[in-house]
């Protein structure tokens, strides 16, 4: 299955299976930002070559025009719902992404986006194969 990696997975201990993954540039750019505010050199080492290892990995898809409109979009439903689209500006870029490439969004944060779960098919990478995505807690 193809699917949108969010930063969330790329920064875990495990990859998801049998996923044909792509990479947004938002998130090389959370990548780039987590290198930079690193607390210590061994942290900075550690978050360096994993950033490394997915700029080699992976060519990110670009944020286009398309793309731009779609946040727009979601940025404006997350407004009219009570939420504050620019504490989320990444994560909406992302799930934005995923949408124009009509892809799943795998995240271990279901929560940053539980306000446009109507709007975005954010998963669970253990959740992948799925479908559609289980609804998310209401508690």
């Amino acid at each position: 299955m193809r699917a949108l990696l969010d930063t969330s997975v790329l920064i875990g201990d495990t990859a998801p299976e049998g996923v044909e993954a792509a990479v947004s540039v938002a998130s090389i750019a959370e990548l780039h930002f987590g290198v930079l505010v690193a607390s210590d050199d061994d942290e900075r080492a550690l978050r360096t070559q994993r950033l490394g290892a997915i700029e080699a990995a992976v060519d990110p898809l670009p944020i286009t025009a398309q793309v731009a409109r779609e946040w727009g979009r979601l940025a404006a439903a997350v407004s009219t719902r009570g939420g504050r689209p620019r504490k989320r500006t990444m994560d909406l870029a992302i799930a934005a992404t995923a949408n124009v490439h009509q892809v799943p969004l795998l995240t271990e944060n279901l929560v940053d986006f539980q306000i446009i779960s109507d709007l975005v098919d954010a998963r669970l990478p253990a959740h992948a194969e799925r479908e559609p995505a289980d609804p998310l807690p209401t508690d």
